[in-house]
């Protein structure tokens, strides 16, 4: 149960990265860059995402198979956090003339899904 209620608070911490509507939010709507159809596509795409993450059951249908799925509900909420990060680099990258924030400098090749290798 220790392991459990660990697995619970590391998911928790790793799922505290901002909605990507929110970081939109938060660029300057008079960049020239705000207008461009890539950013009014990057916006959209943001919000899509973001109905998509309240649609989702969420922590307590993790709760409800018990102790033993923590581990799925923290990969779950791993790989959200980080689809908002993809999601918050490309809006700046398509909406915004500054450069790149430290927390959205990174190789986005990091999160690509990586081929499995069967014997």
């Amino acid at each position: 149960m220790r392991i459990a209620m660990i697995v619970a608070l590391s998911a928790a911490v790793a799922g505290c990265v901002s909605s990507p509507v929110d970081y939109g939010a938060k660029l300057s709507q008079q960049d020239p860059k705000w207008t461009s159809p890539e950013c009014r596509q990057a916006r959209t795409a943001a919000a899509d995402y973001a109905q998509r993450e309240k649609d989702h059951p969420g922590w307590s249908f993790g709760v409800l198979l018990g102790p033993y799925s923590m581990g799925m509900v923290a990969a779950v909420k791993e790989h959200e956090r980080q689809q908002r990060r993809l999601l918050a680099r490309q809006m700046h990258l398509q909406c915004s003339s500054q450069p790149l924030p430290k927390e959205l400098d990174f190789d986005p090749a990091i999160y690509a899904p990586k081929k499995a290798k069967y014997p």
